[in-house]
């Protein structure tokens, strides 16, 4: 199985890139693994925010095949404990899923047709984080995710 992280937009708070590029580094050391940064759109002050979404949703989508799986980390999501989204992980990795790709949409969420497309949602939590944060958030979740399905001690209870 293979696992993308899809966001829009770069970040430019150091921390995030330095934390995220941390773990995804060690999550390339259970399976393959991909980020990919969707580009900001130019001159968002003079479009609304459906047509903002439209078009970044329309980026999103050009970068899913039919067969990938398409789980959006979204603040309406399923909410999981790390042992259970480990749990989640692992499901998707028996059914021989061949691509995993989980998407940030960028600071106004997602269009309709990108929850059209979506399999599941997935929320980090009840409270809400920006989209450059959740990054790093979700970087270390996959990481204690991989951790828990191979029995490793960075995971306490």
């Amino acid at each position: 199985m293979n696992i993308s992280f899809t966001v829009v937009g770069k970040t430019d708070i150091p921390f995030v890139n330095s934390g995220t590029d941390e773990y995804f580094k060690r999550v390339k050391r259970y399976i393959n693994f991909d980020f990919r940064v969707i580009k900001d759109l130019k001159n968002t002050k003079n479009i609304d925010e459906n047509l903002q979404k439209q078009l970044e949703g329309e980026k999103i989508l050009s970068l899913v095949n039919s067969s990938d799986v398409v789980i959006l980390l979204d603040e309406n999501g399923k909410e999981y404990t790390s042992k259970g989204f480990a749990s989640f992980i692992e499901k998707q990795m028996n059914s021989s899923v061949k691509n995993l790709i989980f998407v940030v949409g960028g600071p106004y969420g997602f269009s309709e047709a990108v929850y059209k497309r979506a399999n599941y949602k997935i929320s980090l939590s009840q409270m809400t984080f920006s989209h450059q944060i959740i990054r790093l958030i979700f970087a270390e979740q996959l990481y204690r995710a991989f951790s828990i399905i191979n029995n490793e001690p960075y995971h306490h209870e």
